[in-house]
């Protein structure tokens, strides 16, 4: 045998294997009860509780992103959040019937899920995707980020060990463990891969979207933030703060900008100096930008999940050590404007607005240059104004009073909790939803008959048949000759159609 040298060749063959054999294994996965099922979920779940501090300090060791102490707390959601929110539903054999209409709806698994795992939320997300597939029957193989690779191929490892012993059959769950490009596009193109669950940049959203297979991906967040006069300000704040802190903002739903209108300025700026936030000076502001993107005008990733002291020493500005969040004041959105873009750490941009209404405008110009579909926050007590953004946002969950990282993924708010946020095809994705086990499993709909084809054509000969007697007053009057014409031309037409539809 011919022994493999070539890093992308050992790649593409390691992924081939992996998907060859878990979707041997599915099929018996797919044979299992809705308790097996379960029992299998519960032990991966109690898996990632048992290791939440150890997986996040990998995770913030080994990527140099966000804080140890928050990545607990993400872990934390991932596993005990998630498998409450899917512990009750019937992913297995008939999960509804409508006596009424005489129709039962069968859950039938998707097969090989391809798991493309950030490094921005590498363990949490691993987790996550190993309840969500193996809840709907599905084995799932993941390909880690190169940059969070070993947190990701170790907490796969104690989850699949956790869940072999609970009864899941082998392969059902597996990880690349020689990473590149070559074999990723392998994982996605494959015709052992049954769908696509893609969350990380852009890029790799897109590629998922062009494999010709079956995708949900998730586009970038932009989240602007909406602090409408009637809110209570220094809540606002504090939630804005608090979200955009949290694991120093590389969750995607997080705050990029707050708007606000002209006469709330003040009371806004004072509130966010008060809670520890630095406006920029315009000079600063420039100094900033300058290592906020990169050439290219993508995100410089050594600013990534960094705290706002790091970020300003690396830009050359002094800041009080205290500083939570760095401010820039300003007026434009682009492409070329860093400010307006999504970034995944405590920076944020700040708008002044007339009124309600332009700040409206100004959300819809940042969500379209880049964002649309994800997320948007508003803080306000005015039910109306609240409405009046619902009906315009092009976003697939406008936040409410809450902060945008924790509201977004379902911690704060009622919605799904998921670590994949659908964008909806204005975004460019397959679904609006906060991805849960329903995303990742068909119905085949069983349906009995209820009426008979002459049922049918006696139902269609009524309907043709019935014609219209009364005139409207305002209708002039025809005489006998015209009237007797029109009932010809009438029976010709109706005559036709019924030999049209065979009746």
């Amino acid at each position: 045998m011919v022994q493999l040298a070539d890093k992308d060749l050992i790649s593409i063959q390691e992924t081939r294997t992996l998907l060859k054999n878990a979707k041997k294994a599915q099929v018996a996965l797919a044979q299992l009860s809705q308790g097996q099922i379960d029992t299998i979920c519960e032990a991966i779940k109690d898996a990632a509780m048992a290791n939440l501090e150890r997986f996040a300090k990998m995770a913030n060791e080994e990527t140099g992103f966000g804080v140890a102490k928050d990545k607990v707390i993400k872990n934390y959601f991932a596993s005990q959040v998630v498998y409450d929110s899917i512990k009750e539903m019937k992913t297995v054999g008939i999960v509804s019937t409508d006596e009424a209409k005489k129709i039962f709806e069968v859950a039938v698994p998707m097969g090989v899920i391809a798991g493309l795992i950030p490094s921005t939320n590498p363990t949490s997300t691993v987790i996550y995707k190993a309840l969500i597939a193996i809840k709907a029957g599905n084995a799932i193989v993941f390909s880690p980020h190169p940059s969070a690779q070993h947190c990701i191929i170790e907490t796969v490892r104690v989850l699949k060990e956790a869940a072999l012993a609970a009864g899941m059959p082998a392969d059902c769950m597996a990880c690349v463990t020689e990473i590149t490009m070559e074999g990723t596009a392998e994982l996605l193109k494959n015709k052992d891969t049954s769908l696509i669950l893609a969350t990380g940049g852009e890029a790799m959203v897109k590629a998922a979207y062009s494999s010709g297979n079956p995708a949900i991906g998730v586009g970038p967040g932009n989240g602007p933030a909406f602090i409408e006069k009637s809110a209570d300000i220094a809540l606002a704040v504090k939630q804005i703060i608090d979200s955009k802190t949290f694991d120093n903002g590389v969750i995607c739903a997080s705050e990029q900008s707050i708007i606000v209108e002209k006469e709330s300025q003040v009371a806004v700026t004072k509130e966010l100096e008060k809670q520890g936030c630095y406006i920029l000076s315009a000079d600063e502001k420039k100094q900033l930008e300058t290592m906020m993107m990169t050439p290219r005008m993508t995100m410089n990733p050594k600013i990534v999940g960094k705290t706002a002291v790091y970020i300003a020493e690396m830009a050359g500005i002094q800041v009080p050590p205290e500083t939570r969040i760095l401010i820039g004041i300003e007026s434009q959105v682009g492409h070329n404007i860093a400010f307006s873009r999504e970034k995944l750490c405590p920076i944020l941009a700040f708008y002044i607005e007339d009124d309600w209404q332009k700040a409206c405008e100004r959300s819809i110009e940042i969500l379209n240059k880049e964002g649309v579909g994800h997320t948007m926050i508003i803080h306000s007590r005015d039910q109306q104004i609240i409405k009046e953004f619902a009906l315009k946002k092009p976003v697939s969950r406008l936040l409410v009073n809450t902060p945008g990282a924790l509201g977004g993924v379902g911690g704060t708010t009622n919605l799904i909790p998921a670590f994949t946020l659908g964008c909806g095809a204005v975004g460019g994705s397959i679904t609006s939803d906060n991805i849960s086990p329903l995303n990742l499993l068909n119905l085949r709909r069983v349906a009995y008959g209820v009426k008979e084809l002459e049922e049918i054509r006696d139902t269609i000969n009524s309907a043709i048949d019935l014609k219209p007697t009364a005139k409207r007053v305002s209708e002039p009057k025809l005489d006998q000759a015209t009237e007797d014409q029109l009932d010809r031309v009438t029976d010709i037409i109706f005559e036709k159609l019924k030999n049209q539809l065979n009746i």
